[in-house]
């Protein structure tokens, strides 16, 4: 058997610090996008033309693949930031367990039966 420790608070972080390497991409890629979209023709023979024509292509690729890229970030990031949240709701409720563990030990020692959550429903006749 494998054992997995998770910290929620350390998830949320590594988080944080994902979606900040998404963002400064994203700049990049932004600021990337006016110099190499459209590249002028060093010269003005159909060669030069043709290679800024396969530059400007080339440009677009990447920034086809960066959008596309940045979609699977975005999702990632979710999937880590939904991950940190169950990771807590699960602590949150292993502690309710422990807690109602402490306050009903003393109680059910005593009366028999626990103090809280005690599964027996009140009737009309003996609420």
């Amino acid at each position: 058997m494998s054992f997995v420790l998770v910290s929620p608070s350390q998830l949320m972080a590594a988080a944080a610090d994902v979606a900040g390497i998404g963002s400064a991409i994203s700049a990049a890629n932004a600021a990337a996008l006016a110099p190499t979209s459209v590249l002028a023709a060093a010269g003005a023979d159909e060669v030069s033309a043709a290679v800024a024509a396969l530059f400007s292509a080339h440009a677009g690729q990447y920034q086809q693949l960066g959008a596309r890229a940045a979609l699977f970030h975005e999702q990632f990031v979710q999937a880590l930031t939904g991950a940190a949240s169950a990771y807590a709701s699960a602590e949150a409720t292993n502690v309710e367990q422990q807690v109602l563990g402490l306050i009903n030990a003393p109680t059910q020692a005593l009366l028999g039966r626990p103090l809280i959550g005690n599964g027996a429903d009140g009737t009309a006749a003996n609420p």
